[in-house]
């Protein structure tokens, strides 16, 4: 699959930043908003989280929302803190592995995020031995910017149009089936990332 790539799209959650979702779930109900369960999804964010992601929504009209649904007080940071715990971190030998690729193939990321998580993760997850996250990618699309989602083909076809890649030479990597189904379904070559599978094994003539 990977012998004429020269671009590769990377997703972000579930495949560069591990997900806890319990830890999450258990955070807002702490904080009185059980209705989180049945909303935050490992691939697909539902209700206001949605609208978060999407941008239709900001970041202080997501609290208020929060708090208007539950009739609670918890603050913006508690809101936000709870919310940032499913993120649970970016390995350090994925970020070398970025690093390394970077040599070889012109990177991307195309995540369905939000800025509460975006602006988190960039101070937290992505500052590794001197880098910032805009060392590791040529482009950056997101979600919430982009006021569209994955599985949506039209997110696909917009990061194609920024880009410039060449379809044939470019390589998608998702832990979501239906989003590698769409990025199929407009030119891309696509690869599905199994649960607990390690990714750099696509690699291993560059990285091992």
């Amino acid at each position: 699959m990977i012998e004429n790539i020269k671009n590769i799209i990377f997703d972000f959650g579930g495949v560069l930043v591990d997900l806890d979702k319990p830890r999450c779930i258990e955070a807002f109900n702490r904080i009185g908003f059980p209705q989180a369960a049945t909303l935050v999804d490992s691939y697909y964010q539902q209700g206001v989280f949605c609208l978060l992601e999407t941008g239709k929504i900001t970041p202080d009209a997501f609290c208020n929302e929060v708090r208007a649904m539950t009739g609670n007080t918890a603050s913006d940071k508690e809101i936000w803190n709870a919310w940032n715990l499913l993120l649970a971190g970016i390995p350090s030998y994925r970020l070398e592995a970025l690093l390394e690729l970077g040599k070889h193939y012109t990177l991307y990321l195309l995540s369905n995020t939000n800025q509460i998580h975006w602006e988190y993760s960039a101070e937290h997850h992505f500052k590794y031995q001197g880098h910032t996250v805009n060392d590791y990618f040529k482009q950056i699309f997101l979600s919430y910017e982009m006021h569209m989602a994955k599985p949506d083909t039209a997110i696909f076809t917009e990061v194609i149009k920024q880009s410039g890649v060449d379809l044939t030479e470019t390589l998608f990597i998702d832990d979501s089936h239906a989003n590698c189904e769409a990025a199929r379904s407009v030119g891309l070559n696509s690869y599905h990332l199994k649960p607990e599978e390690d990714w750099r094994n696509l690699f291993k003539e560059k990285l091992f």
